[in-house]
Formats: C-alpha cells, structure tokens, sequence
C-alpha cells in the first residue's frame, strides 16, 4: 500500500473530533505504518445557531469540510451520514470510500429527575430542534412541549442544567461517543421515536479518483451498513425531503441477509403519520429504497413535504 499519510478533514465539535479517533485507531489496526493527522474545521452549521433552513440545511455541517477536499487541503473526511444531504449528489469530484459499522440509532432521553418519558408530567420541555423528534412527540405525547435547542451535545447538556429545558433528546450513538452514557435515563425503542436517516453510521468521503486511499480505507467498511445506508440515502433521494420535512426511516440488515426498511413521514404537527415498510428480497439496496419511497408518495408524501415552508 503506497499511502503514508492520510489527512483526515472533520468538524471541530468534541462529537466529530471522538469519530475521528475511532477512524484513526481502526486505520491504526488495518495498516500500522500509515500516519494519520487531523484537520479541524469550523461549519456553517457549528457557527449558526438559528434555525438550520435559514443555511441551506444539512449542507451547513458538511460544505467546509467538502471544500477542504477539493482544494487538497486534506485527504479524508470523517461524517455523520445523517448530517450529509440526500436531496443532491454528493460535490462533484468526491465519493464515499467506506460506511463504518453501525452504532445505536436510537434516541435516547435524559431527564435529571430520572423520568422515563411515558411519566413525563404535562408541560414538560423537551429540548430539540429536530423536526423529526417534535413530530413524533407531538404525535406520541401531545402534552410534552417541544423547545428548539441547538449545539453540540455537550453544549445541550451545560442548557439542560441551566433550565433552558426540562429533558434532552439526544442520539444514543453521539452520547457513546463523547463518552457520556451515564446521562441517558432512557433509550428510546425505534418503534416508540423512529431514527433519521443514517442514523448511526459514519462515512469516509474522498476525491474520486484517489484510487490508493480509496483501497486503503475500505478495508473499514461494513457491508450491512453499506447494504442499509445505500437503501435509506435512496429512499430520502426519491422523496426529496428538505430538513424541514419529518421524515424518518431505517434499514435492517438480519443476521440471514435479508433486508427491510421502514419508514415513515409526517406533519410537523404529528397530527398525520404516513407509514411503509417493505422486505429487500432479491431487490438489490437502492431498489428498496426507491420503492418504500413510492409506497410513501402513494399516500400523499409529495403534498405533504411540499406543504411544508423550507
């Protein structure tokens, strides 16, 4: 292998910092010899604390970190797949190199009372910006209440106990990360919050044509994420969701191969739920997607995202 040095471009929030290090202690065990350094930048989306449409959306956590790319300045860069738009390719010029082995995609509350959420009192105040999150509480436990709270889970967790809110809903897998378990009074089944998109896996992004990286760090990939990422990035493409639009969904990998997706889309009032859930069979992972996302648009998906302001 001719790579002896891979510079790795991340966010600089503690959360995309820790994932960085899970890259660089996995490249460590794959290829001994190749050094590793970290380029930290600073996204629109960490700058920004306002709602997230008023910056182009999903794009504001990656933009500076794709420039960095495709200027030469780094070599790798480390995302959050949940964090990376569906709606548009990815910048011309660079490609995914490996889907890492997943973590939780669960959500998780934490309370400092240590209430589970079925005995979260009326009027309770929910930390979260995610319009995922706000719908399916607003459609599951209408008497909890909702306050937009941005910031990396660190930051949340100093607001929480300033009294900004009451609970926090945090993904499980970014807790893990920072090393904060100990603050989740309860992890939340998918069933009762379903995750977003990508939940869970992180991606290694590269220029296209950096054929030597791209063979050394594949060796990191996981094929079931790669299998259940593929399916959901498609699904979310054919629907076109904004990061307005509720929209929810997750593949699952069974220890036999086969696939399934569910999925699910909402009004941001949780007043409808619109719901899908088909089995891969022989479809390969982007057929899936597409047709879970045709079974949704069926049901009114189209009107109801695009009834949606972003």
């Amino acid at each position: 292998m001719s790579v002896d040095l891979i510079r790795i471009v991340s966010r600089d929030s503690p959360m995309a910092l820790a994932q960085v290090e899970r890259v660089r202690a996995e490249l460590a065990v794959l290829h001994p010899r190749t050094r590793t350094e970290v380029v930290p930048v600073k996204t629109t989306g960490d700058k920004w604390m306002g709602d997230l449409s008023a910056v182009e959306g999903k794009g504001a956590f990656t933009k500076e970190v794709d420039a960095a790319l495709l200027a030469g300045e780094a070599d790798l860069a480390v995302h959050c797949v949940k964090d990376i738009p569906a709606d548009r390719p990815l910048p011309a010029g660079t490609a995914f190199a490996a889907f890492l082995r997943r973590d939780d995609i669960r959500d998780a509350l934490i309370h400092p009372g240590g209430l589970p959420l079925d005995e979260l009192p009326a009027g309770t105040r929910i930390g979260t910006s995610s319009v995922r999150r706000a719908a399916q509480l607003a459609a599951s436990h209408p008497h909890l209440l909702c306050v937009p709270m941005r910031g990396n889970a660190n930051r949340r967790l100093e607001k929480l106990a300033a009294g900004e809110a009451d609970a926090l809903l945090l993904a499980a897998s970014g807790l893990e990360r920072i090393g904060r378990p100990d603050v989740i009074t309860e992890v939340l089944s998918p069933e009762v919050m379903c995750p977003p998109i990508g939940a869970g896996v992180l991606a290694l992004q590269c220029r296209e044509g950096d054929s030597d990286l791209i063979d050394a760090v594949s060796g990191l990939g996981d094929p079931a994420a790669h299998r259940e990422t593929t399916a959901e990035r498609m699904f979310l493409h054919v629907l076109q969701g904004h990061c307005n639009s509720p929209i929810a969904g997750y593949a699952q990998v069974e220890r036999n191969g086969d696939m399934s997706l569910r999925a699910k889309v909402f009004t941001p009032d949780g007043k409808t739920v619109l719901n899908a859930h088909e089995w891969a069979g022989p479809l390969d992972p982007a057929t899936l997607g597409t047709s879970v996302a045709v079974a949704l648009l069926r049901q009114g998906a189209r009107e109801l995202i695009d009834g949606i302001a972003h």
